[in-house]
């Protein structure tokens, strides 16, 4: 997604595939089933836990008190693995009462590199898991482990079937041809809009297809028009084009021969439920705050994350890195003799970290659907409404999205460094753990230090702009509130000028967080002074914007908008928010939007799926989100213009994000026939432990990176096609995370197309 986690080694998930048994396979462990005692001294474990072998289980009585799961084993060594050999570890285990169990294979010792892994809660029922793995090297001496720590309690635990079978075949992988030839949006088309498909045939002629309704009768027909070879997918394409046909209906096929497409509607109405459900997703992902089951759904209740509740170890007092590691990541010391109330605020993406910089981002993109809505809806969206979601603030007389906004900004301001301290009116970078936790994991059961990073400029400059923008638009809700936030802008945009150039450093993601390195923050001053200008209407801070580099810059790019690149988004919110701009400047703007929005289209004339992106150097991480990006410059446009051809397009190219693609995979969970849902997440984790709750309805995941850069999507995915490096499995967190700041912009694209029906 947005860093690369070094140590995701730690994390790595694990979910179960169907295999077909090999014919060679071979049982590797002497007794399976537990059915000779003899071979119980086979096995060893911790101090910690007491072993019970007898005839049909292993049980071990495991004692409470510890913190990491690795504070208590169990496990049998004797076993040699093969580099490039598949095998498989199955295993029946209960728990009396409840626990945390990881088993792993792996060599047996330093550095314990684990080749398989199943991490799963037990309970007093028998549950049977299985995954399938090759051995990334050769282990001469390699071992199973069960790591059963981490628990206040004691607790016991049992082995009623431990196999691990050599000679298998490797884990099945969807293949392409079991993939629809018919790529469709799997969720819906408008009637007077855009419908096209994309038929994947080798066949350079062109060929017949027919509409079908849901009862099987043909209701339009047509020729195909080749494309030919389409070089972001890799394939053989041709288009089929339906736009002509308007009844609106569910259940309509397309058909060619003998492929048929998933099924799709026709209708007006497919964007409302979507911006309820990326907009509900913000309530899920909340930090220091019990999360109500009656409000965010079945299996989605859970106690207050990180709120100063034992296990966890912040976020109501937090101090600062120690100096030893300070000194090592910035080449300088720095510390601080305060401690921070953090609590609130989004938990990031997949994991806990909360970064200011891409906390500010996301809430501007969701103050920005009500902004928007604000002034090009007439007033009716129902995006301006109090009751939109369910979530606790719901009926306090003020629209859900700010009520859902202030539970970031609230985050931002907690990160300030105090008046009196050194940097003084900054932004904290980041609070995350010391290390990574083992996942799965809920949060309010996360046991590692958090600890407050250093102050940066980008942050900073974060903080001042998203709150300037929260500010104007509290300005009635709660002029109160309105006045800190402009305040609070104001003085945070100060700290930055007089800190210009505190960078965040690169670390390799190895510290329990992400990085978010940004060395040119030239964007971020050009942003925070434009959302001060448009709120205050002082020429001081328009004189700033006009002495940025971006004000009459490029500042849209084919990779779209970004955390690490803002200036679109100032440039955005100077074209389409009131402001008593003078009027050459307010046509520069307007045809600055217009002029990149013409260009997305020509790239989306170009590809045959109907998307406008393709950066020459590939896909980026987050693809999904940046196409997104894309267009939202292009909707803008339809705001500005009026001109129908903006609209159309983005309602064709959100049929990529609901199956139109080479993958024929709907990126929004929920949404489609087919569509992500095993997600890396630390918390949203069904996929790998049933006990866990699924990755919310309505989140979109990454997308296609053509950077691979996890070791299972590396090894999955070598010399894919752009649109091809992915894979919707938790261990590819560089393809298949999911975030706030990708949320956001779905939610205002949803929004637009909703209220534009």
């Amino acid at each position: 997604m947005i860093h690369p986690k070094a140590t995701l080694g730690l994390l790595a998930m694990l979910a179960t595939h169907a295999i077909t048994s090999h014919a060679d396979a071979a049982e590797m462990l002497t007794d399976p089933a537990f059915e000779s005692t003899a071979l119980a001294g086979e096995w060893w474990a911790t101090p910690n836990i007491e072993l019970e072998y007898r005839k049909g289980e292993l049980c071990g009585s495991v004692a409470g008190g510890t913190e990491q799961p690795w504070d208590a084993i169990a496990g049998i060594n004797g076993l040699s693995l093969l580099e490039g050999e598949h095998y498989r570890l199955t295993i029946t285990a209960s728990a009396d009462p409840a626990g945390q169990m990881r088993a792993l294979v792996q060599k047996a010792a330093e550095p314990w590199t684990a080749e398989g892994e199943i991490k799963r809660g037990v309970s007093t029922g028998r549950q049977t898991m299985s995954e399938a793995f090759a051995a990334s090297e050769t282990h001469a001496a390699a071992q199973i482990v069960f790591q059963l720590g981490g628990s206040d309690k004691p607790w016991r635990f049992c082995l009623h079937e431990a196999s691990l079978l050599s000679g298998q075949e490797p884990a099945s992988v969807v293949a392409a041809s079991a993939v629809p030839a018919i790529r469709v949006n799997q969720t819906a088309y408008f009637p007077d809009g855009p419908k096209r498909a994309t038929l994947v045939r080798a066949d350079q002629t062109p060929a017949d297809w027919t509409l079908v309704s849901s009862t099987g009768e043909t209701v339009a027909a047509g020729q195909t028009r080749v494309n030919g070879h389409d070089a972001s997918s890799g394939l053989e394409v041709q288009t089929i084009d339906f736009s002509d046909f308007n009844v609106i209906g569910d259940g309509y096929r397309l058909v060619v021969g003998e492929e048929t497409s998933p099924p799709f509607a026709i209708s007006s109405d497919a964007y409302a439920a979507l911006r309820q459900d990326a907009l509900s997703y913000f309530y899920k992902v909340r930090s220091g705050i019990e999360i109500r089951e009656d409000l965010a759904g079945k299996g989605y209740g859970r106690p207050a994350g990180h709120a100063g509740v034992e296990p966890n170890r912040g976020d109501v007092s937090v101090g600062c890195l120690d100096a030893d590691t300070a000194r090592q990541i910035y080449g300088e010391d720095w510390g601080c003799g305060y401690r921070l109330d953090v609590t609130g605020g989004w938990y990031d993406a997949g994991d806990f970290g909360k970064y200011v910089v891409n906390g500010g981002i996301a809430v501007a993109q969701l103050l920005g659907v009500y902004e928007r809505a604000l002034y090009d809806s007439g007033g009716t969206s129902p995006a301006l409404s109090d009751g939109l979601v369910q979530i606790p603030e719901a009926g306090n007389g003020i629209a859900d999205i700010l009520d859902e906004a202030r539970w970031e900004l609230d985050f931002l301001l907690a990160m300030t460094v105090p008046e009196g301290e050194p940097h003084a009116g900054m932004a904290h970078h980041k609070v995350h753990g010391t290390g990574w936790p083992s996942a799965p994991l809920l949060p309010n059961r996360d046991r590692e230090e958090r600890i407050l990073h250093r102050p940066s400029t980008a942050a900073t400059l974060n903080l001042s702009a998203a709150a300037a923008q929260g500010a104007r638009l509290f300005a009635k809700a709660d002029e109160a509130y309105a006045e800190r936030l402009l305040a609070a802008a104001i003085r945070a945009y100060h700290a930055a000028e007089a800190n210009p150039d505190l960078f965040a450093p690169y670390t390799e993601g190895n510290l329990g967080g992400g990085d978010y390195q940004d060395d040119d923050v030239s964007d971020e001053f050009y942003w925070a002074a434009s959302e001060l200008y448009l709120t205050s209407r002082d020429p001081a801070w328009l004189k700033r914007a006009k002495a940025s580099p971006h004000w009459s810059g490029p500042v849209f790019f084919p990779e779209g908008i970004s955390w690490r690149s803002v200036a679109g988004l100032a440039r955005l919110q100077l074209a389409s928010v009131p402001s008593g701009l003078p009027e050459p400047d307010l046509r520069a703007i307007h045809s600055s939007v217009i002029t990149a929005a013409d260009a997305y289209l020509q790239t989306q004339q170009q590809e045959a799926f109907g998307q406008m992106y393709h950066p020459a150097a590939g896909f980026g991480w987050g693809s999904n989100h940046s196409l997104i990006q894309n267009m939202i410059v292009v909707a803008t446009a339809f705001d500005l213009t009026g001109n129908p051809a903006y609209l159309q397009a983005v309602r064709e190219s959100m049929d990529y994000l609901l199956g139109r693609n080479a993958l024929g995979n709907s990126y929004v969970t929920g949404y489609g026939t087919t569509y992500s849902h095993r997600q890396f997440s630390y918390m949203f984790a069904a996929s790998i432990d049933p006990s866990y709750p699924p990755v919310p309805r309505g989140a979109l995941a990454g997308g296609p990176n053509s950077g691979l850069a996890d070791d299972y999507a590396i090894k999955l995915l070598a010399d894919c096609a752009p649109q091809a490096c992915y894979v919707d499995d938790p261990r590819s967190f560089s393809t298949n995370e999911i975030a706030i700041n990708w949320n956001a912009p779905l939610t205002w694209i949803a929004s637009f197309l909703d209220d534009t029906r």
